[in-house]
């Protein structure tokens, strides 16, 4: 069956390097979400005031791959404890959001988030935000598998190569083939 989730983790080259890579996602597509500016470039959302975050917007077949396992993956590969800001990336556009598609997801977002914060896993707040899907605006073509194309990029080697060196390190039965 397939689902689709919208996350926002900081910079969205990040998090589409991380999501592309693993079984059962079957596209990750980078783009603008959660503000109320109409067709948002990437320029207007760096100005701070369109609303929007930098997210993903997620694919993912549930029969092999489950929400709460895209949620643990999410919540490993950012700090869900900085307010609007990833490192060295600041302003709202980098905070931590996911964005429901239905209710019912919406419902088992903030059930995994009622205990991801009972666990104890992090020693500070959390302060993802969970909204309800409103819009979604697809990123301009060069953001478009970002990493991959840029890896000598010095962004891509100081802060990208790091995170999926990490991940891959710790993940590799969640990554495909």
């Amino acid at each position: 069956m397939s689902s689709e989730i919208i996350l926002g983790g900081g910079c969205f080259w990040c998090t589409e390097a991380i999501f592309r890579m693993v079984k059962g996602v079957d596209e990750v597509i980078p783009g603008y979400s959660g503000g109320d500016f109409p067709n948002p470039s990437y320029e207007d959302v760096c100005t701070d005031k369109t609303g929007h975050a930098e997210v993903v917007k997620l694919k993912f077949n549930e029969n092999a791959i489950s929400l709460d396992q895209i949620l643990d993956i999410f919540f490993e590969i950012h700090d869900p404890t900085t307010l609007n800001r990833q490192g060295a990336d600041v302003g709202t556009q980098y905070r931590s959001i996911i964005i429901a598609m239905s209710p019912a997801q919406r419902e088992s977002v903030e059930n995994y988030m009622k205990e991801l914060r009972e666990s104890g896993r992090f020693r500070q707040p959390v302060v993802t935000q969970v909204e309800m899907f409103k819009n979604f605006y697809p990123a301009e073509s060069y953001h478009m598998k970002y990493f991959e194309r840029n890896q000598n990029n010095p962004y891509c080697r100081i802060v990208i190569s790091p995170k999926v060196k990490k991940f891959l390190k710790h993940n590799m039965a969640l990554v495909k083939g």
